[in-house]
């Protein structure tokens, strides 16, 4: 019974869908510039809920937004001189091609906000008619704060209790906790936005930040939602201000699970350029880190946890997936039979592994369960004994559909060769070392190295 920490209720419930499929939306990113190693721990968290509700058996129709049209979009493409869509295309892609190298599977659905202006136009128009929004002297629309009964129950702010001033208006896509104050929905043209506006009913301009995602929510997963993700700087304004325009517009709940995760440290600091502690996948994979080991890393720890990251802790991450895919490997040419030591440890693994996924999806404690099968299996095999290949690698299969860590295409090991490297260990045994001579010689022959060693042989593509 999986259950997840709400940010609303800001308690743990028992995860139930309303319908056959899970509904999820995931705030993507804002496309000016690449992704950086804090963005995609949110990200990569995205990808293990998503993963785990499927394993828990409840597929998964996931939305997830590219915001190409904001104040940084637009300010980045008019430095760049170039038009607004050919700016944030090369970021979108980017940003495509590094999910794939961390395993990310894709939503259903990308949504580009600048493809949806008219679903939004349509819900600011719908807020103005329940009279939670208006157009100020400069023809822009805010949505009023005060007329919404609810604001600041998912961040639990007490807007009595903020800074004077918090009555007044915040035109920019992006402010702080102190400044709650009525938003723009609808942003009437300026010189800065240069040639990126929309004629509409409400006036030549282009939508505020927030009102993306209620919009394409609503058209692509409903009124009521099952998850809404994200990191824990959205909370507010952005995921706020959702729910103000999702719920004063419909009159229905807008998200019934908020899932969010928490900031990633670099070197026990904010992570900034000005610091030298800004990275970006790319300058990862220049310092000779793949992908992966970045996903391990963050998966290493619970996702409501800070987690601070380090080079060293990169490069042991990296050490363990390569020990994990070796793994993978020694199973593989391993001698094939029944072993009810190993059958019970792959059954008590995948128990307690579920168990702590169940509880929050806490990798941290899921983890442990998946190297205590590891260690038994591999104590099995430096003991010359016989592992039920086929069970471990189900196992292996089954816990990395959620991690999504494992490389399974490594070098496959066929059945006839995996059957001459246990004649030739029985030889061995049997001290017929003309046989095992004559035996490796066949497996070279056939495009194959078999390697001895303290735990066993590896074997590996000649």
């Amino acid at each position: 019974m999986l259950k997840l920490y709400n940010s609303l209720t800001r308690e743990k419930e028992e995860f139930r869908p309303l319908g056959g499929e899970a509904t999820m939306y995931g705030c993507g990113p804002t496309v000016y510039n690449y992704a950086h190693i804090g963005n995609w721990r949110s990200f990569v968290f995205y990808d293990l809920l998503r993963r785990y509700l499927e394993y828990a058996g409840w597929p998964v129709n996931l939305a997830m937004n590219f915001t190409d049209v904001d104040d940084k979009t637009i300010r980045g493409s008019r430095a760049e001189g170039v038009p607004l869509k050919e700016f944030t295309r090369k970021y979108e892609e980017a940003f495509k091609k590094d999910s794939r190298k961390l395993n990310i599977l894709p939503p259903r659905v990308y949504a580009r906000a600048t493809e949806h202006v008219n679903d939004m136009v349509r819900l600011v128009v719908r807020l103005r008619d329940r009279g939670l929004a208006y157009r100020a002297e400069d023809g822009s629309t805010y949505f009023d704060v005060s007329e919404f009964k609810g604001y600041g129950k998912l961040s639990h702010l007490d807007l009595g209790e903020l800074r004077e001033g918090a009555s007044g208006r915040v035109s920019v896509d992006e402010y702080g906790k102190e400044e709650a104050r009525d938003f723009a929905l609808w942003k009437a043209w300026s010189e800065e936005d240069g040639d990126v506006y929309w004629d509409t009913v409400l006036g030549r301009g282009r939508p505020g930040w927030h009102v993306e995602c209620s919009a394409m929510s609503q058209k692509y997963l409903g009124e009521t939602i099952d998850v809404h993700a994200g990191g824990v700087d959205l909370i507010f304004p952005h995921h706020e201000n959702e729910i103000a325009q999702s719920e004063g517009a419909t009159g229905k709940p807008f998200v019934r699970y908020w899932v969010h995760c928490e900031h990633l440290l670099v070197d026990g600091r904010k992570m900034s350029k000005s610091l030298a502690n800004f990275y970006t996948l790319h300058d990862l994979e220049e310092k000779g880190f793949k992908p992966v080991a970045l996903r391990y890393f963050y998966l290493s720890a619970h996702y409501r946890s800070q987690l601070n990251f380090t080079l060293d802790a990169l490069t042991q991450a990296q050490r363990t997936v390569e020990k994990l895919n070796d793994f993978v490997l020694r199973v593989r040419s391993a001698p094939n039979a029944e072993n009810g030591v190993v059958t019970d440890a792959l059954q008590t693994a995948l128990k307690g592994f579920e168990n702590a996924m169940d509880d929050d999806l806490d990798t941290a404690n899921a983890l442990p369960y998946l190297f205590e099968a590891v260690r038994v299996v591999n104590s099995e095999i430096e003991g010359r004994a016989c592992v039920p290949v086929k069970d471990v690698l189900d196992f292996l299969m089954r816990v990395n559909s959620v991690l999504g860590v494992i490389d399974f295409a490594r070098e496959e090991i066929p059945a006839r060769i995996q059957k001459l490297v246990c004649e030739r260990e029985k030889a061995r045994e049997q001290k017929d070392f003309a046989k095992s001579d004559e035996l490796r010689n066949k497996i070279r022959g056939e495009g194959f190295v078999v390697e001895d060693s303290a735990g066993g042989p590896r074997v590996r593509k000649a």
